[in-house]
């Protein structure tokens, strides 16, 4: 029986239990990490699992999204960008190809037709954000920009990214740890320095039966669809998740559509920080700023995805995914299982990785381990200081 470590505030018993029964659902050989803050004050901290710490870092993958997003909110904020003006009027490389009206908004909403490249990419060249921005100014749109929406999973903020470089001079990454983790001190990094690569832990593949995986690879859309465009199947070989998870290079350079590094706790800490005051400082946004990035942008139905993908601005839609959380929840989930996010309503703040890849990228503990904590918070006194121990399952 996998041991359960950590503690939970009072209030909070409900959480531990739950994620308890993750842990033995999964068997919990992988391992995870769980944490939560109430009003910037931590009420969850639990992990499981061989290897794994509160300490230990992992690929989060697309919730890396989510923190190159807060530092667009932020930058739009302090109204050095604007979200309306088309992306090719600071980038003039952009407007080739019938690209020319597509706007910063148009990119962090999924909307502007480019989902990858027809080409495919290698593993080296998606670590490199300047990279992909290169090959995404020849890049055709695979549909008309601003008709409908799908999720650029490996190429989206690679844009983004040369947007906010263009504009200020500086990366999303140089943004992120100059103006946010460093002053905040966050465990979380979208670009690994060499002292912390001890802490990483490598990501593991999915298991599945050969039944499973014939079921799933006998439906799985061609090399040069638009799902296999957008995670560079097309590529020859084809890209491989787990290999580019867990590829050195990408962890250095911390690409913001995926290459983020971080621990539950980190995740928590960061969106805490973004919606709370804390002894690091103010709020990073304020309600404004919250409520253009958590709008809903695209909805009804992802061209790449299918309809269960649902839009923001650069963050997913949490509120319409999960009914039980505020409206202008935001955060982003990661396809190798991580999810963070704030809901302002209750001053919580999310963090979850795991470090297997689970079957068909099919996370069902995202909702449980969420609606535990929301009914926890809604029924405890926010965040008591006294915390008590997690159970054992």
């Amino acid at each position: 029986m996998t041991e359960i470590h950590g503690t939970v505030a009072p209030g909070f018993d409900a959480v531990a239990l739950e994620y308890a029964s993750v842990v033995a659902a999964e068997r919990g050989e992988a391992g995870s990490q769980l944490a939560v803050f109430q009003h910037g004050r931590q009420v969850v901290d639990l992990w499981s699992g061989d290897d794994i710490t509160a300490d230990s870092l992992t690929g989060i993958y697309s919730s890396s999204k989510g923190v190159a997003s807060l530092v667009v909110a932020l930058l739009v904020q302090e109204g050095l960008l604007d979200l309306d003006r088309p992306v090719a009027a600071d980038w003039p490389e952009f407007a080739a190809a019938g690209k020319q009206s597509i706007t910063l908004r148009d990119l962090l909403a999924h909307r502007s037709g480019i989902v990858g490249v027809d080409t495919g990419t290698s593993i080296d060249e998606l670590a490199d954000d300047h990279v992909i921005a290169s090959l995404m100014a020849d890049q055709r749109p695979h549909w008309r920009p601003g008709t409908a929406y799908g999720y650029a999973g490996f190429v989206g903020f690679a844009m983004v990214n040369e947007v906010v470089r263009r504009v200020t001079g500086h990366s999303l990454q140089q943004h992120f740890e100059e103006r946010i983790r460093a002053p905040r001190n966050l465990d979380v990094y979208l670009g690994l320095p060499e002292s912390l690569e001890s802490r990483y832990v490598p990501m593991l593949p999915w298991l599945a039966t050969p039944d499973q995986e014939a079921q799933f690879w006998s439906n799985v859309p061609g090399p040069h669809s638009l799902l296999g465009i957008a995670f560079a199947l097309n590529s020859t070989p084809p890209v491989d998740q787990v290999a580019l998870v867990n590829n050195r290079r990408l962890r250095t350079l911390g690409p913001a559509s995926m290459g983020g590094v971080a621990s539950a706790r980190g995740l928590a800490a960061l969106y805490s920080a973004a919606i709370t005051e804390t002894p690091n400082g103010a709020p990073l946004l304020t309600r404004d700023t919250i409520g253009e990035f958590a709008q809903a942008h695209s909805t009804g139905g992802d061209l790449v995805n299918g309809p269960a993908d649902q839009f923001a601005l650069g963050f997913q839609a949490l509120g319409l995914l999960h009914p039980f959380l505020g409206v202008d929840a935001f955060g982003h989930t990661g396809s190798a299982g991580s999810l963070a996010y704030a809901d302002p309503h209750t001053g919580l703040s999310f963090g979850y990785t795991r470090r297997r890849f689970a079957f068909a990228w099919n996370f069902p503990e995202h909702a449980r381990l969420a609606a535990a904590v929301q009914r926890s918070a809604l029924g405890s006194v926010a965040a008591p200081a006294v915390v008590a121990a997690a159970p054992r399952p």
